[in-house]
């Protein structure tokens, strides 16, 4: 059931209504929170919540792409290595019949 959630990032609070588990949303507000404090605080003259907060959007989409990539080149690989394993298997199948 969808519910408010309120949280506060760089000195200002939003709301957000979610129907995730409380679990996954404490761990998304505080990757989210502590993306924008790094990125914040690399900045040598402290950049305006906005600008932060595009910074970081970026910052994570490009994590999410290259996570995205890996998975997929870890996909092919398991792909390939089970159907390796079944033509094993089958060849065995063969040779005990």
């Amino acid at each position: 059931m969808e519910r408010l959630v309120k949280f506060e990032v760089l000195g200002q609070e939003y709301p957000l209504f979610t129907d995730a588990p409380e679990e996954d949303v404490q761990e998304i507000l505080q990757l989210v929170k502590t993306h924008l404090e790094e990125v914040s605080r690399g900045s040598s003259r402290g950049l305006p919540a906005n600008k932060a907060a595009i910074l970081t959007s970026l910052n994570m989409a490009g994590q999410y792409v290259r996570l995205k990539r890996e998975f997929k080149e870890y996909r092919q690989q398991v792909e390939q290595h089970l159907g390796r394993l079944g033509e094993r298997v089958e060849r065995v199948a063969r040779e005990d019949t």
